[in-house]
């Protein structure tokens, strides 16, 4: 069979997360309009008769100002040494900005092959997409580069199929009905994160974690209790909101989603807790996840 790694970067908030759900065609990473939603590296498990791909999805690369923007960072740019294709992700002209080009100036000494996937084509005049084309063609490091829109699917299937091309013979890596790589628990914490994120004001999403404290199942029941960190006192009512109206709303939306994911009746309660300047402990970071390998 064929099978292969395949690593999706980019910057924060260009559509990667709804790139791979939408190749995975189920849900394998939390999406939002805020940058940076993704933290850790996901991998999602496309199966199909004799071949696997494993997309990796990473955070978004940017310049880090903290202990988790540092490591969020390195666990993206370790994904370009690490697979066997890569996919760049942008949604314009490179010139419009630092991230782009910094990331074009990394991967020009990268050996594996790469693809450019500019996304939301469906909002993107033909002229202007003709320059983004040629702008990124010129760089002369790209073995394709191919127009979608992850959010409706549109070319998904053309990406597969030229990727497909550069997987080689190789074992089967994960069970064939396996779609990610990560346990039950991670995903309760990312989708409770999910739904803050939603429910939050901007200068808020960045400054909170999810640490699970209760994850027990009784019959046909499951008990989650889960504490939302924040970093500042004032967070914490903003996010509780008045008489509780917004945790409440947090809760009621993380439960329903998480019941039809899990297949299971959930009792759900959510604490919320300051840790000041959580994202520049170490400590902190590395217990989320992230290591310095």
């Amino acid at each position: 069979m064929k099978s292969g790694f395949v690593g999706i970067v980019g910057r924060p908030n260009v559509g990667k997360s709804t790139l791979l759900n939408s190749i995975i065609g189920e849900k394998v990473a939390i999406t939002t309009s805020k940058p940076q939603t993704t933290r850790n590296t996901i991998r999602g498990i496309y199966n199909d008769k004799d071949l696997q791909m494993v997309f990796i999805d990473t955070p978004g690369i940017h310049k880090p100002k903290n202990a988790l923007g540092s490591q969020m960072t390195q666990s993206a740019l370790r994904t370009f040494k690490e697979v066997d294709l890569i996919l760049l992700m942008v949604d314009g002209h490179p010139s419009e900005g630092p991230g782009d080009p910094f990331i074009l100036n990394m991967l020009k000494d990268v050996k594996t092959p790469k693809f450019l996937v500019i996304n939301k084509i469906d909002l993107i005049p033909p002229d202007a997409y003709e320059q983004i084309y040629l702008e990124y063609e010129s760089t002369g490091i790209f073995k394709e580069i191919i127009g979608i829109s992850a959010k409706s699917g549109k070319n998904v299937d053309v990406l597969l199929n030229k990727a497909v091309s550069y997987m080689g013979e190789g074992p089967q890596y994960f069970p064939s009905d396996m779609v990610y790589d990560y346990d039950e628990t991670f995903m309760v914490t990312e989708i409770i994160r999910e739904k803050a994120l939603m429910y939050l004001e901007e200068e808020i999403p960045h400054g909170i974690f999810v640490e699970l404290e209760i994850y027990e199942e009784k019959g046909d029941l499951l008990h989650i209790g889960a504490v939302i960190y924040c970093e500042k006192k004032s967070h914490k009512g903003i996010i509780i909101g008045k008489g509780g109206r917004k945790l409440k709303g947090i809760g009621k939306d993380a439960r329903l989603e998480l019941e039809g994911l899990l297949g299971i009746r959930i009792f759900l309660e959510l604490f919320v807790k300051v840790k000041e300047n959580w994202r520049s402990e170490d400590i902190t970071v590395k217990k989320m996840g992230f290591s310095d390998s």
